[in-house]
């Protein structure tokens, strides 16, 4: 069982505004033990490298704050920026 959880946030869409896939700014992706449905396929291996550093209680060198991270979506006209915030599971 994991220690934390984490759920994406769409904080932003840079571009037009609008991602191709359909997110919107406030959808929310929980993860956890599953993957979260619905999300893009695309937006899910950006992000799912730094998911799992979180989840397992992983710290980037570079943030001052590793509970809340921002990443983006590879889309190079439309990047859709996620919030990452890991929170802990508590049973």
């Amino acid at each position: 069982m994991y220690k934390y959880k984490v759920i994406a946030t769409i904080i932003e869409i840079r571009g037009e505004g609008k991602c191709s896939y359909g997110h919107k700014v406030g959808d929310s992706f929980e993860f956890g033990q599953f993957t979260p449905g619905g999300l893009c396929q695309f937006a899910y291996d950006s992000l799912r490298s730094a998911v799992a550093a979180l989840l397992y209680g992983g710290h980037f060198p570079w943030a001052a704050d590793s509970e809340v991270s921002t990443w983006a979506c590879p889309d190079p006209d439309r990047p859709v920026i996620f919030e990452l915030k890991r929170i802990a599971v508590t049973d």
